[in-house]
């Protein structure tokens, strides 16, 4: 029999909510069962989030602090609110201080601007500015890249340790010195010690087991989910969060890909009464691998990569690819709205 592996449970609630998940006792009392982590979306710094922080600690239980902004400074980190972001640490860390927190590490989480998100589900038109605006804006791109490594220096040099949850395709990216899709998009490859990829397979059904399965292999920690809650944006919380039998199955595979494993969300499992069912769950329990699943995306991948390689290095005809792709999507979009 394996050693189980450690565990993290993401936590994203407002202050309200998140008060009452942890004023059940039961809730806590899993989670030291299981010897897992808590990461903590530090949605505000208030006093009433610091106090149940403070019981979370006084029981043992490891914390990290997942930085978020506001909704309408972005929420995630990206290229667009890197000063909103180094402010956000220095008012975290005089929050800390002021309550006495005990943190285990402190983490970035590297995606998209939600108000460019917002924005574009409004208007799909805005999607050529935005990207355009990312691709093309090289001095903010280097102010950013620069910013953000000085923060996570930073937040090494105050003692704690670093990680990031980035979306799988930065790995493609960096595996061939590749930043194409990460200046589309805005998003930043910043170096921590110690990253997940967010392989929650809830939201790439019919092929998430095989995206987890591909992606699993090339890392030494991933994240799994997701059983429900976070921000409503896109239709994401009107997906299906996995039943039991998807949540066993990805914690099997992920198991038998790494020792470090981070489950989206807490509150998703107890909602779903899934704590209680892990404290008994068997780690070694056979699992189908999804080698089909995982072939598909292998050939996604390559054909990707292929791609990326060439942005790297041919970047005129990458970029005369991507100015050709948005001419005929405006078009096509501007005949559908005169029809």
């Amino acid at each position: 029999m394996t050693a189980a592996p450690r565990l993290t449970f993401f936590c994203e609630l407002e202050r309200a909510a998140f008060a009452r998940l942890f004023a059940e006792p039961t809730v806590i009392d899993h989670v030291r069962a299981l010897e897992a982590g808590v990461c903590v979306g530090v949605l505000d710094l208030s006093a009433e989030r610091a106090a149940v922080l403070r019981r979370l600690s006084k029981a043992g239980v490891p914390l990290t602090a997942w930085l978020l902004l506001p909704e309408d400074q972005g929420y995630w980190f990206n290229i667009n609110n890197y000063r909103e972001a180094v402010a956000r640490y220095a008012a975290f860390q005089e929050w800390t201080a002021e309550h006495g927190l005990i943190w285990r590490a402190i983490g970035l989480d590297i995606e998209f601007d939600m108000r460019d998100m917002r924005a574009i589900l409004a208007d799909r038109r805005q999607m050529a500015r935005v990207m355009l605006r990312n691709l093309f804006d090289h001095q903010r791109r280097r102010r950013a890249v620069a910013a953000y490594h000085a923060l996570a220096e930073r937040i090494r040099a105050d003692g704690y340790q670093t990680e990031s949850y980035i979306l799988p395709f930065a790995l493609d990216e960096r595996r061939i010195g590749a930043t194409l899709l990460q200046r589309l998009t805005g998003l930043l490859d910043v170096p921590v010690d110690r990253e997940l990829p967010m392989l929650y397979s809830s939201f790439l059904r019919p092929f998430g087991a095989g995206v987890l399965w591909s992606y699993g292999r090339d890392v030494q920690a991933l994240a799994v989910g997701s059983t429900g809650g976070g921000v409503s944006v896109g239709g994401a919380d009107r997906i299906a969060p996995l039943s039991w039998e998807e949540l066993a199955r990805d914690l099997c595979l992920a198991h038998r890909l790494c020792d470090t494993i981070a489950v989206f969300s807490l509150e998703g499992c107890v909602r779903a009464g899934y704590l209680e069912r892990l404290r008994s769950f068997d780690w070694d329990a056979p699992v189908d691998l999804p080698v089909r699943e995982a072939m598909q995306v292998e050939r996604f991948r390559a054909l990707l990569r292929s791609i990326l390689w060439i942005s790297a290095r041919m970047p005129q005809i990458a970029l005369a690819a991507v100015g050709a792709s948005a001419m005929v999507w405006w078009a096509q979009r501007g005949r559908r709205v005169h029809t």
